[in-house]
């Protein structure tokens, strides 16, 4: 795939339909895991999930006519980019909505472009500028104004929530840079069903462990969770994500997580009842600015 320029990108229209896919994919998508979570573990879940996307982005890819072999000069990025993206992401995004509700996990995760541009400083040589400052500090005060300040006389497991979200957002923004930085020769749909694989045998082990309900003791909206969840998050969404890394700069890439929270926080209040408070909606929106700052600062390079 050819990469376009910064300014063919903003004339771009592709841009914005795979920006509104992939914010109605990955947004729906935490209301549709928390369904899940009332009645399939955590790792059964993602061994289910990263199996069933493996070998329907693999299987797709083959009836496409791409080719599934990997060369050998894109393994280590992505081995890389799979642990980060897929397993440490998906899982602690499922750790996390256990731990606190859907609509905060949300908000914590897609801090993403926050952490990208602190990791941006030693991994590719860039120096925060004012806005990129304020954007840092926006992000900070969004997760303050969401924990509160009872935060700060709580006790670590109420803590647990909110660290397990970090963790996830800071590895969504180490796998994207290690993305950008690799020369692809493999379709976005091979990479894709190849880092499922990888992070499924780690899974299923695990799942291994678990007791799960039989099929038929499954609710519909169970069902309903997992169609949404296989379908359009992990195999459309993802696959979808490494394009727009691909196809544009770093910062436009990563326009496609400004209306992710969004939609996640409105669907969870919609959809889970999750109440809809002044603190929530604060760092909603604090959150939000601190990613337009980041996004519309020019980075600095050293």
């Amino acid at each position: 795939m050819t990469a376009v320029t910064a300014a063919g990108a903003g004339r771009d229209p592709v841009k914005y339909i795979l920006i509104a896919t992939i914010s109605l994919c990955w947004g729906l998508n935490w209301p549709a895991v928390k369904t899940i979570l009332t009645q399939v573990p955590i790792f059964s879940l993602r061994a289910i999930g990263f199996t069933a996307g493996a070998l329907l982005m693999l299987g797709a890819a083959r009836l496409a006519g791409h080719r599934l072999r990997v060369d050998r000069a894109e393994w280590p990025a992505l081995a890389t980019a799979a642990l980060c993206n897929v397993l440490v992401f998906n899982v602690c995004s499922a750790l996390g909505q256990t731990l606190m509700a859907t609509s905060q996990a949300a908000i914590v995760a897609f801090t993403m472009p926050v952490w990208a541009t602190l990791l941006a400083i030693p991994l590719l040589g860039e120096r925060p500028g004012r806005r990129q400052i304020v954007g840092l500090a926006c992000g900070l005060a969004g997760l303050a104004v969401l924990m509160g300040p009872e935060a700060l006389s709580a006790p670590p497991a109420a803590l647990a929530g909110p660290a397990v979200m970090l963790v996830a957002a800071v590895a969504w923004a180490l796998g994207t840079i290690v993305m950008k930085r690799q020369v692809w020769r493999t379709h976005p749909m091979v990479i894709t069903g190849w880092q499922y694989a990888l992070c499924a045998l780690p899974m299923l082990l695990l799942a291994a462990t678990e007791s799960r309900p039989a099929l038929a003791e499954l609710h519909g909206a169970v069902w309903v969770g997992f169609a949404w969840h296989i379908v359009c998050s992990i195999c459309v969404a993802q696959a979808l994500w490494y394009v727009t890394v691909r196809r544009l700069t770093v910062g436009e890439a990563a326009v496609s997580t400004l209306l992710i929270p969004v939609v996640g926080v409105g669907s969870a209040v919609l959809l889970l009842g999750d109440p809809l408070t002044l603190r929530l909606a604060a760092a909603l929106a604090l959150i939000l600015a601190a990613v337009a700052c980041v996004l519309g600062a020019r980075p600095n390079r050293a």
